[in-house]
């Protein structure tokens, strides 16, 4: 049986299954996206959506949707769904499904009378192309199948009209069409492995609707061009295969071609199955190598997004060769960047203080599951460099005070992950002396020692763990207020909202706190932040929690991180409760994960959102697909699989000696 599984009461309901989304993505970047009854519900979602390069950096749906159409004895059965008006859905195809199911790939059911048709997608590994196998599994007179595809291409941030720029003409190829709406975009070519007829009737759809657009604010109404529709009969047992993507292909080999790509897919038929297949999803490969993108459907590769996620998605998994390429681009970056060189990679937000950290710490845990030894042969020099560099005050936001913290300014700009703005000013404007941001040099300048004493530099290595010692009693004597950390100090300025950002200073490898001073500080964070998606990023008792991540963008802005929940945050979490309560909070923390599965049938299958909100029951917003959330998910997976697996080698141990 599959683990994830939509019958046809929950697929015959629109108000719930319209609210249940799929993402397939590909490893150049290339996505599919709609809901779980192939209705599109956002100006995001398209049946082939690609980079383009050429015309700027964003994706572009070409493909939107191909609606089917069963015929048999002149009766026609179209199994395709759109929203027009507001309320109006046309046609109703989803009332023919009889069963979704997603395992390596995903196949979804229709019955229509005596007909049984099986529809299975997948999106090529490599190559900007959509594959989708029919196939009749009963029949007991002639069948027609009909397919009428919708095409948009435009960026997926806009919307598009009917025109009279757009080029409605097409050329054929073996056994398809080709078509370009507009110059500067590639061919999409749609082909099929057996002949079939293809009736040019163009036409634009007009009013289709996007309530997901509509919910956040933005325009949410577009047409659709449809060029006519490819006809063939389909027989009982035999596989067709519909391909579409921005070249052509051998349609002999099409059927062989969906096999092998079905093939490489992970099977998702537990939690953590699905966990380790969305995190593949976030990494890109380009013409200059590796990068993690920061999440689906709208989000770049944004730096320090790919230094957080890295580990979770590649460690944790056991993916070490994947964490190795990703980092060759992510070490010349840093590089780059400290050296004053202009940057020629494709990550974003260099300069962002937190930035160079958080690399830190990914090589350090990379130094954890892989080994010392290798991570100061591949990543040391720059680790020593980066330290050095914000020693010695180049950092244009960075700056060591004689107390040995770091201080930056970020009322103008953001500096850390609450990034929100409003009227060009942060939303949280964390300034001065910043908790995480602290603990995190804490914990680079002792790795930073460690990597210098295996480099055989031992006065470098004395140095850099004598300053950490300093940076021990100032880091103590200014964030804690008694009872648990402050935010940020700014002079005067002491934050004292209750804020998940605490909770790296017991987290990290290397805190700087008691053990007292630990526990406290889990404590807190435990029972004003903890949810069953991860820590606020607001306690409820602040006068400023906003828990709902809903509204127009500037509300949503306003609440983003003052309330809502951030899934990333629950691996320091679970590490910081393992570090104070040892194998004894085990069963706690089994507990507290518990929460995450249930979202792998919610909002995008089989993956985790962005953030949620802070109250029950919890929906959630933002990217459908969000790095650093399955990243934390897996990294906390990662340390309560490792700690049991000890526990129970432990006691067989025991077992053995009695």
């Amino acid at each position: 049986m599959s683990y994830l599984k939509f019958d046809r009461t929950l697929v015959a309901n629109l108000e719930k299954s319209l609210a249940i989304e799929m993402l397939r993505t590909n490893e150049t970047g290339a996505y599919a996206s709609t809901t779980i009854v192939d209705c599109n519900t956002r100006k995001y979602h398209g049946l082939l959506t690609v980079p383009i390069p050429e015309l700027d950096d964003d994706n572009h749906v070409l493909l939107s949707s191909c609606d089917e159409t069963v015929v048999q004895h002149g009766a026609e059965f179209n199994l395709g769904v759109h929203k027009y008006g507001d309320n109006c859905f046309s046609p109703n195809g989803h009332k023919y499904i009889r069963e979704l199911h997603i395992d390596a790939v995903t196949s979804t059911i229709y019955r229509i009378g005596g007909v049984i048709l099986q529809k299975d997608m997948v999106l090529e590994s490599d190559s900007n192309r959509m594959l989708i196998r029919y196939t009749l599994l009963e029949a007991h007179s002639p069948t027609v199948l009909r397919l009428r595809p919708f095409l948009a291409f435009r960026n997926v941030n806009e919307l598009t009209h009917e025109n009279g720029a757009a080029d409605t003409s097409y050329r054929p190829v073996e056994n398809g069409i080709a078509c370009r709406m507009y110059p500067g975009y590639p061919e999409l070519v749609m082909q099929i492995n057996k002949k079939a007829e293809f009736f040019y009737v163009p036409d634009w759809y007009r009013g289709l609707k996007y309530p997901k657009e509509q919910e956040r604010g933005y325009d949410y109404e577009e047409d659709l061009f449809v060029p006519g529709y490819f006809e063939l009969p389909i027989k009982k047992g035999e596989p067709v295969v519909f391909a579409a993507g921005t070249g052509p292909v051998n349609v002999r080999g099409l059927k062989r071609l969906y096999e092998r790509e079905a093939a490489k897919r992970i099977v998702r038929s537990d939690f953590y199955s699905c966990l380790k297949s969305a995190a593949m999803q976030f990494c890109n490969r380009k013409e200059d190598g590796y990068y993690v993108i920061a999440g689906y459907p709208w989000f770049k590769y944004r730096a320090r997004d790919e230094f957080v996620s890295l580990p979770g998605l590649t460690l944790s998994t056991d993916n070490v060769e994947m964490f190795e390429k990703v980092m060759v681009n992510g070490t010349k970056a840093v590089r780059e960047f400290i050296s004053g060189i202009g940057n020629t990679t494709r990550l974003y937000e260099m300069d962002v203080p937190d930035v160079l950290l958080w690399y830190i710490w990914a090589v350090q845990q990379y130094a954890v599951k892989v080994s010392p030894e290798r991570a100061s042969d591949l990543y040391g020099d720059t680790v020593l460099d980066v330290v050095d560099f914000i020693r010695r005050q180049r950092h244009p936001n960075l700056f060591v005070h004689d107390n040995g913290l770091l201080y930056t300014d970020g009322k103008r700009v953001p500096v850390t992950w609450m990034n929100a703005m409003e009227n060009g000013v942060p939303v949280n404007p964390r300034s001065g002396y910043v908790v995480e941001i602290n603990a995190l040099w804490f914990n680079g300048l002792k790795f930073a020692s460690e990597v210098a004493a295996a480099k055989g530099m031992d006065n470098i290595s004395d140095l850099l763990n004598y300053e950490s010692e300093l940076l021990r009693r100032s880091f103590t004597e200014t964030f804690w207020n008694g009872y648990y950390l402050y935010d940020y100090v700014d002079g005067d300025n002491k934050d004292k909202e209750v804020r998940p950002n605490m909770i790296f200073a017991v987290a990290l490898p290397h805190s700087p706190l008691e053990r007292e001073q630990q526990r406290a500080v889990v404590d807190i964070v435990t029972r004003e932040l903890l949810t069953v998606k991860g820590l606020r990023s607001l306690s409820p008792k602040s006068g400023m929690y906003r828990p709902l991540y809903a509204g127009v963008q500037r509300e949503r802005d306003r609440n983003y991180h003052n309330g809502p929940v951030w899934p990333w945050t629950i691996a320091a979490y679970v590490e910081a409760y393992h570090r104070v309560y040892k194998a004894g909070g085990m069963s706690f923390l089994v507990g507290v994960m518990a929460g995450f599965e249930s979202e792998m049938t919610q909002l995008t299958v089989g993956t985790l959102s962005e953030l949620y909100d802070g109250n029950p029951p919890f929906r959630g917003h933002g990217a459908m697909s969000f790095a650093m959330s399955v990243a934390g998910v897996l990294r906390a997976y990662d340390v309560i699989r490792g700690t049991v697996e000890s526990m129970t080698s432990a006691m067989e141990r025991s077992n053995g000696n009695i």
